[in-house]
C-alpha cells in the first residue's frame, strides 16, 4: 500500500489517521518505511534528508550502530522488570555530571510526564499553587499547561475536556518581556510556586531569549522565593553537554528533559537540587510513579547516546549548524526576502514574517500559507522538515557537508516558489 492508501485505512482506526496531531498535513502525510543516518524513506519510494529527526531526539542520526548494538544486548536480557537496575544509576550519574542544577533525578516516560511532575514537585516544595508560563510555550499535553492567554495574565483551557478551574492557577506572560513578568510577580508573589520556561522557545519555531533575560528570570525568582524550572525537553543535550543552562550560564532549580536523553526511545526525566528532589516519593510526600519509569531499553539507549556526546561532538555539530545557517542567510539576502532566519547550535527555522520574532504574539503573525507551500516544495526536493511554521528544524551528526549543501539548494528553490505564490 502507498501512503495515500495507508492514510485512508488509518483514518478508520486512528483519530485523524495519526497518533499525534503534529504529524498530520494535507492532503495526507507520508508513511515511513525506514530511516538511516540523515535520511528517511517513505513507502512510496521517496528518500528525504531528514531535518525533523523525530522532532528532536535523533541527534546521532537514525539507526546509530552503537545504540543499536547496546539495545540488542539489552533485549536479550529482557524489556521491563518492575525493579531497579544498575544502569539507572549509571545514567543518573552521567546526567548529574553534565547538568549543573542536577543533584538527583527521576526518570519518567515522556517530556509531558516530566513537566507535569516538576510542577507538582514545585508546588509541594513551596506550598504554593500558582505557576507562570510564557505565552505560546509548550510544556506537554497535560491540563495545567495546555492553556491559552486570556486578558492580562489570565489563562483559559486550550482544549475541550479541561475544566476552567484546572487552569486558574496557571498564569501567562509574553516571552522576553521583563516588565510584564515583574508586574505579575509583584501582584501575586506569595501565591506563585514556579516559573517554567523553555530557555529557547522551540515550540513556536525557534526563539532565543534576549541577552540577560534568563539571568533576569533567575534573579527575580530567587528574590521572591519562587522556583525556576527550565523545560529542556528540546534543548537538553542539544545545545551543549549541560544543555541550555550551561550554554546560557544560568542555573535553574529544576530541569525537565526528554527526547535526546532516551536515545530515540520513549523517556523523560526531571532533576534538580537534592533538597527539592528528596520530596519525591518514596523519600518524600510528592507522589510520582510509573510502570515504565527507568525502562531498561530506554535507559540503555540513553547511556549509549550520552557516551557519544562529548565536546568534540558538539564542536563539530555546531560548525554544521553555522554552515547551514550561513548558506540560508546568503540565499535570503540574494533573493531580498522579508523573512527571518533564526537558530543556534543544531537548530534552525525560517519565519515567513518581516518582523524580528521575540515572542509568540509576533510569531503568530507569520504567513502560514506561504510556509506550507515552502514545506511541500522542500519535500518535492527531497528534504523533510516539520510541517508547521511553529516547530523547530534540527540537524544531526549524521548530516554531512553534502547533505547540508543539498538542503540549502532545496531551500533556495522552495523559497523562490513560495514567495511567488
Amino acid at each position: 500500500m502507498n501512503s495515500k492508501e495507508l492514510f485512508e485505512e488509518s483514518k478508520k482506526y486512528l483519530p485523524g489517521g495519526v497518533d499525534s496531531p503534529v504529524r498530520a498535513f494535507k492532503p495526507y502525510p507520508f508513511f515511513v518505511e525506514k530511516a538511516r543516518g540523515s535520511k528517511i524513506w517513505d513507502v512510496d519510494g521517496n528518500k528525504y534528508i531528514d531535518n525533523c529527526l523525530g522532532y528532536g531526539p535523533i541527534i546521532l542520526g537514525h539507526g546509530n550502530m552503537k545504540i543499536v548494538e547496546a539495545i540488542a544486548k539489552q533485549l536479550s536480557n529482557g524489556t521491563s522488570y518492575g525493579a531497579p537496575t544498575e544502569n539507572e544509576i549509571t545514567l543518573a550519574k552521567m546526567v548529574v555530571d553534565r547538568v549543573p542544577c542536577c543533584e538527583m533525578i527521576r526518570f519518567v516516560n515522556s517530556g509531558t510526564e516530566a513537566t507535569m511532575s516538576a510542577i507538582r514537585l514545585a508546588r509541594g516544595f513551596t506550598g504554593k499553587d500558582k505557576i507562570i508560563k510564557f505565552e505560546g510555550s509548550y510544556h506537554g499535553a497535560h491540563d495545567y499547561v495546555l492553556v491559552k492567554s486570556g486578558s492580562g495574565a489570565v489563562t483559559l483551557p486550550d482544549s475541550l475536556g479541561i475544566p476552567k478551574d484546572t487552569t486558574k492557577n496557571t498564569l501567562s506572560v509574553p516571552f522576553n518581556d521583563e516588565k510584564a513578568l515583574e508586574d505579575l510577580i509583584k501582584k501575586q508573589k506569595d501565591q506563585i510556586a514556579a516559573v517554567i520556561v523553555e530557555p529557547v522557545m522551540a515550540n513556536i519555531g525557534c526563539v532565543e531569549p534576549k541577552k540577560g533575560f534568563l539571568k533576569f528570570l533567575r534573579e527575580i525568582t530567587e528574590e521572591n522565593n519562587i522556583l525556576l524550572i527550565f523545560d529542556e525537553v528540546i534543548t537538553g543535550f542539544r545545545l551543549s553537554k549541560g544543555g541550555a543552562q550551561t550554554y546560557y550560564h544560568t542555573i535553574p532549580d529544576i530541569v525537565t528533559m526528554g527526547k535526546i536523553i532516551g536515545g530515540g526511545f520513549p523517556m523523560g526525566a526531571f532533576a534538580g537540587k537534592k533538597e527539592i528532589m528528596e520530596m519525591i516519593a518514596p523519600s518524600g510526600n510528592v507522589y510520582q510513579a510509573g510502570t515504565f519509569n527507568g525502562n531498561p531499553i530506554s535507559v540503555t539507549a540513553g547511556i549509549s547516546t550520552l557516551k557519544q556526546l562529548d565536546q568534540t561532538f558538539y564542536k563539530d555539530l555546531n560548525k554544521k549548524g553555522d554552515f547551514l545557517r550561513g548558506k540560508i542567510a546568503e540565499i535570503i539576502e540574494d533573493l531580498d526576502l522579508a523573512i527571518n532566519l533564526v537558530g543556534l547550535s543544531s537548530m534552525f527555522q525560517i519565519y515567513f514574517n518581516p518582523k524580528e520574532v521575540l515572542n509568540y504574539e509576533v510569531a503568530k503573525q507569520s504567513d502560514t500559507e506561504r510556509f506550507l507551500v515552502y514545506f511541500k516544495e522542500l519535500m518535492n526536493n527531497g528534504v523533510f522538515i516539520p510541517p508547521s511554521q511553529f516547530e523547530c528544524n534540527f540537524i544531526s551528526c549524521a548530516h554531512n557537508k553534502e547533505d547540508l549543501t543539498e538542503i540549502a539548494i532545496a531551500i533556495e528553490s522552495a523559497l523562490k516558489i513560495a514567495w511567488n505564490k
